[in-house]
């Protein structure tokens, strides 16, 4: 029955009032795709060999057409520039691990049905380093090589506390479940112009903060072009002020200490490294030496310098002069942020020791340079100088900041510098607080923070698996094997053995010892070592240098006839 307008107009009336207006999210309901992690929570850290578990979780409002289902471990590192009108953004993917899913567990027909759930197991492993494929560019050297083929940490966001980056910059490490549809373009008429296109038609992602275990690398090769550091510095000592008597010259030189090794959640420092000064000082008159100068405070704060790059970095950022020369194809920036050291209470006390100098003399051996410190262009001010050696222990405000490891990658780099401020001033100033003839000596040295290596801590730990079948076969194969010299008492035994043998009867039959020289010469062709060739009791020159030709060890043979083998023991 076809209902009156009036009726209709009531109806439209009582359904506006009673029932909302349809939305969009009820006309077209919107499936859900979500990434569940076991075990995890928000500040979890993984690591190189930590297994990354979990589930994927399919909810349909409505069916869903699909081809194939891909879950994959991403790792990008990210570079935004200020463009002209808008930022410009540059993205690296250096990691990319698919978890493959068989063609066997998805539904026949591929369709995700209505009101449907569904749930894919994945697992993942951290890798402690990539394939040679994630750094294909050229012109980069051996050594920056090994480095852009290293994990490099998360950075730019997900830390509880600050990881000293700048906002242009990132790198982010995540899982993706994505439900694909396949859809066939064709450019020409022949069967290569046809090109398979893949459409996400859900995605889901879920980001993890890693921090790879790095191993410690050797020290710098610091030069003069190297503007970051200054590892040594000279400073003049006055008696009160600027213009005042000159006391002499205190020279450090500081050496580059070993790495700040950070535990693999990043929330303490496993290793404290120590940095070691080496002091001179030059007095200017030799009366000073009674009243040689000592530190009376140290500070220092470390400077996390990151680097980053539209294009690949062929070199050291940190190296040189090229980061900061004008560029014409990449852009570059460069971002630095320093913390304070933790407050050194037991400032270390100088212990001088007084060297001599090099005195030119008349001979011809004497030579005008020196490794004694030279006060002056011409003339030496004392015949005597002081040398000493201080070692500052260092320690990371890991309670505030977050220090990822040093990296180098192909479009970012992180690196650290650790500078130390030495208060100088004579002994008999040392007791005031503040010195007006003191000086301050500043030192800028590279540091390097590393994390440490999983199961290190704990012997026969999960790290240290036994070797597989192949491996010990080929360890066996490549053992080294020693043969040492025989030993007077074995050398004695086989002599004996031989005489006995060539006195004994032993050997060829008696039979033979008529035989022609020709047989017997025939002999000496049989298996060397067995002693075939000598004929029993002759004494025959030639039969007794075949003899001792013999492999050694083999062929001795008793007075009974019988073979007796002697085995040179040759430890392995």
């Amino acid at each position: 029955m076809a209902a009156t307008p009036s009726s209709n107009s009531a109806s439209s009336a009582h359904d506006s009032h009673d029932f909302p207006p349809l939305t969009r999210d009820l006309a077209f309901p919107k499936s859900d795709i979500r990434v569940h992690l076991k075990d995890h929570y928000n500040a979890k850290v993984y690591t190189s060999g930590s297994p990354v578990k979990g589930e994927v979780t399919i909810v349909t409002k409505r069916d869903v057409h699909f081809d194939s289902i891909q879950i994959v471990l991403i790792g990008n590192t990210k570079a935004s520039f200020d463009g002209m009108s808008f930022p410009q953004e540059i993205t690296h993917t250096f990691l990319k691990m698919v978890m493959p899913v068989p063609e066997s567990t998805y539904p026949l027909p591929k369709v995700l049905e209505t009101g449907g759930t569904y749930t894919i197991p994945f697992n993942f492993v951290i890798p402690s380093q990539l394939t040679i494929n994630a750094c294909n560019h050229k012109r980069l050297s051996d050594q920056l090589q090994d480095h852009h083929v290293l994990l490099p940490p998360s950075m730019g966001g997900g830390w509880e506390k600050d990881d000293m980056a700048p906002r242009m910059t990132r790198v982010e490490y995540s899982i993706k479940a994505r439900v694909l549809r396949e859809t066939v373009s064709s450019t020409g008429p022949r069967p290569e112009n046809t090109a398979i296109k893949k459409t996400r038609i859900m995605e889901g992602t879920r980001n993890i903060q890693v921090l790879p275990s790095t191993p410690e690398e050797p020290p710098l090769n610091i030069t003069p072009k190297d503007r970051l550091y200054s590892m040594t510095k000279s400073k003049t000592l006055r008696k009160s002020f600027i213009l005042s008597t000159k006391l002499g010259k205190i020279t450090a030189e500081a050496h580059q200490p070993s790495a700040a090794v950070i535990s693999s959640d990043g929330n303490s420092l496993v290793s404290r490294p120590t940095m070691r000064i080496s002091l001179t000082f030059d007095p200017e008159n030799p009366s000073h030496i009674a009243s040689p100068p000592q530190i009376t405070g140290v500070s220092g704060k470390v400077t996390a310098h990151t680097f980053f790059s539209s294009g690949t970095i062929s070199d050291f950022p940190n190296l040189g002069e090229q980061w900061n020369t004008p560029y014409v194809t990449d852009r570059r920036g460069q971002f630095f942020t320093s913390v304070s050291l933790p407050p050194i209470s037991a400032v270390p006390e100088v212990s001088w020791t007084q060297k001599m100098r090099n005195q030119r003399r008349d001979s011809g051996y004497g030579t005008e340079s020196s490794s004694s410190p030279v006060v002056g262009k011409d003339k030496q001010k004392s015949p005597v100088y002081l040398t000493s050696t201080v070692d500052i222990p260092i320690g990371l405000p890991t309670d505030k900041k977050t220090f990822v490891p040093t990296f180098h990658g192909c479009i970012a780099s992180r690196v650290y510098t650790l500078s130390l401020s030495l208060n100088m001033a004579m002994a008999l100033e040392k007791s005031k607080k503040r010195s007006s003839g003191g000086t301050r000596v500043n030192l800028t040295v590279p540091l390097q923070v590393a994390v440490e290596q999983p199961g290190a801590a704990v012997a026969g730990g999960l790290g240290q698996e036994l070797p597989s079948f192949e491996e010990a076969q080929a360890d066996e194969h490549l053992r080294p094997r020693v043969i040492q010299v025989m030993s007077e008492e074995l050398r004695e035994e086989v002599q004996r053995g031989r005489d006995s043998w060539m006195g004994g009867g032993g050997g060829v039959s008696s039979q033979n010892t008529g035989s022609s020289s020709s047989d017997a010469s025939s002999g000496t062709d049989g298996l060397p070592g067995y002693g075939d060739g000598v004929v029993a009791g002759q004494d025959n020159e030639q039969g007794q240098e075949q003899e001792e030709d013999r492999l050694p060890g083999y062929g001795e043979v008793g007075g009974s006839g019988r073979w007796r083998r002697v085995v040179v023991e040759a430890p392995c």
